[in-house]
């Protein structure tokens, strides 16, 4: 999709007398005629505790600050003083809109550093859990940014499929939002045939309520004019800043963790990576909803191809063992006393393990020193990263804009400020 002819124009125009001028657009200069604005933190608008300081020229946006750290809970430094299962409840609370992604992606770098892999089955599961997360993210990305620009109707429908999936998840993990549902080595749980039947009538019926909402944005005038050639990034600059997810598919580049690094049980599973070009608000729109699409051909796969078998690995001294072990062999049970207290003993090392979440790269770096906490545990979230890119997706917008760009780059403040 590209830009429109006279948005590129306008903004082209703007950036050009701004250099022929020298002019700098940090905040530190006179006003002169220019107008500081405070966006936030408390703004629903910012979808969470992100502030911004907005310098205009008139309505245009000539600069543009964010500044995070409003939610900063040390999960990073918390980690430090938990045990490598104690930390996984922690997960859920990152990106809070995609906790099952942030459990399987916490659980596969902590066995890659213990050298383990989960069973089949919880492979398949995890993959299942993850893109119900993905689509619930994107649902919830729908129905904000179309709320955002006016369209209150979308927003209610989309609610509607995401308390769906939260059925789903409390059927899955008991819990419907901080699900904490994965282990080290698999599952809490295995997941029933009812559950099952759950998410294969869920991804049967989901394609036709998106096609509802389409129908009222694709051809909307209030939507187009909101998103069309607005936030627009070049591909370049996309690279520079390392945006990633949506925000960077939608650039025209074809990257996603998925296919250039598969993990779990990706590389048998056939789906196409959504692309699109033009890098404006309206290409994160239809890359995310194409995206859920696909994420439903992943799921009626992965039901078809279930295995049988356990969802836990059979690891002594490095997975918890499953309770009726516990309760009915003494090695189990000292297995079990010792790595609730003192933790698993990784050894001494480093490792970097990512997967593709709904808002793009999420990895988690770990250094252990043999012992049962990780030394230095740091969290390559997307939402922080792609932050990055609000400035340059801003420069030349009106003041208008700025809630519709916020909307097409879906941050959460969770996992920005750790």
């Amino acid at each position: 999709m590209e830009p429109r002819t006279d948005e590129v124009a306008r903004k082209s125009k703007i950036l050009q007398a701004l250099e022929d001028q020298n002019t700098s657009v940090t905040l530190d200069d006179p006003l002169e005629n220019d107008m500081i604005l405070n966006m936030g933190p408390q703004h629903p608008a910012t979808h969470g505790v992100l502030r911004l300081l907005i310098r205009l020229d008139g309505e245009t946006v000539i600069g543009c600050v964010p500044e995070v750290g409003y939610l900063h809970r040390g999960y990073e430094k918390l980690a430090e003083s938990c045990t490598y299962h104690e930390f996984i409840p922690h997960t859920d609370r990152l990106d809070y809109l995609s906790p099952m992604n942030n459990n399987t992606a916490y659980a596969m770098a902590v066995e890659k550093l213990l050298g383990i892999e989960a069973p089949p089955r919880a492979q398949h599961i995890r993959v299942i859990i993850s893109e119900l997360a993905r689509i619930s993210s994107h649902l919830m990305f729908l129905g904000s940014l179309a709320m955002d620009v006016g369209a209150l109707t979308v927003w209610m429908w989309a609610f509607r499929e995401r308390e769906k999936e939260y059925d789903i998840f409390e059927n899955i993990a008991g819990a419907r939002f901080t699900t904490s549902y994965t282990r080290i080595g698999g599952l809490a749980q295995d997941v029933t045939p009812e559950t099952l039947a759950m998410v294969k009538k869920f991804a049967g019926e989901l394609p036709g309520y998106l096609e509802e909402c389409e129908r009222l944005l694709n051809k909307n005038r209030i939507f187009l004019g909101r998103t069309d050639g607005v936030g627009v990034i070049s591909p370049e600059k996309a690279l520079d800043l390392g945006l990633t997810g949506p925000g960077l598919r939608a650039c025209g580049i074809e990257h996603d963790l998925r296919r250039a690094s598969p993990y779990l049980v990706y590389k048998d599973l056939d789906f196409n990576i959504p692309v699109y070009e033009g890098g404006d608000s309206l290409a994160r729109y239809y890359v995310r909803m194409d995206e859920m699409r696909e994420s439903v051909k992943i799921l009626q796969q992965v039901l078809e191809k279930m295995p049988a078998g356990e969802v836990h690995a059979f690891k002594p001294k490095k997975v918890l063992p499953k309770k009726d072990r516990v309760y009915t062999k003494m090695e189990e049970l000292i297995h079990d006393f010792m790595i609730v207290n003192f933790g698993v003993e990784p050894p001494v090392g480093e490792i970097y393990s990512a997967v593709e979440a709904p808002k793009g790269e999420l990895g988690f770096y770990i250094y252990s020193h043999g012992e049962g906490y990780p030394w230095r545990l740091k969290i390559r979230s997307p939402s922080f990263v792609n932050l990055q890119s609000l400035p340059t997706m801003m420069m030349g917008g009106l003041i208008s804009d700025v809630v519709a760009i916020i909307g097409s780059l879906d941050p959460v403040m969770g996992e920005a400020d750790k």
